[in-house]
């Protein structure tokens, strides 16, 4: 059996050292309990809260998705749109930032965990 890619297990939020069990306990498009991580993984049992408020660096990951967006938005908008007014600026990222943010929010998690936890992927899980 083929072991995961790292960005196949980052992809589907799965967990750092076997790359098999889920990060989270419910799906993306469950909105209660979004972002609320297990506590160790079910295959592996390695622990995903490596300390008290360990994903409050998270919110500079979430924060640069955002800072992205909207610059992407801005550039998309000035090269669709001759003359632009400023209310397309607005509504645009205020509607595209309501719907990717549950993926901003959960991906800003497990980028955190994957860079800056200490666990490294073993093989034979």
């Amino acid at each position: 059996m083929m072991s995961k890619s790292l960005a196949g297990a980052i992809v589907e939020a799965k967990c750092p050292r076997c790359r098999k069990g889920n990060i989270f306990s419910v799906s993306i498009f469950s909105f209660n309990k979004l972002t609320d991580i297990k506590h160790s993984c079910e295959v592996c049992n390695a622990s995903f809260q490596p300390e008290p408020r360990f994903y409050d660096g998270a919110m500079y990951i979430s924060y640069a998705f955002s800072v992205a967006l909207v610059i992407a938005v801005f550039v998309a908008i000035n090269v669709l749109v001759d003359v632009p007014k400023l209310w397309m600026y607005l509504t645009t990222i205020v509607v595209i930032n309501l719907v990717l943010l549950p993926a901003m929010l959960r991906y800003s998690k497990v980028l955190y965990l994957y860079a800056v936890g200490k666990l490294k992927y073993k093989e034979g899980y």
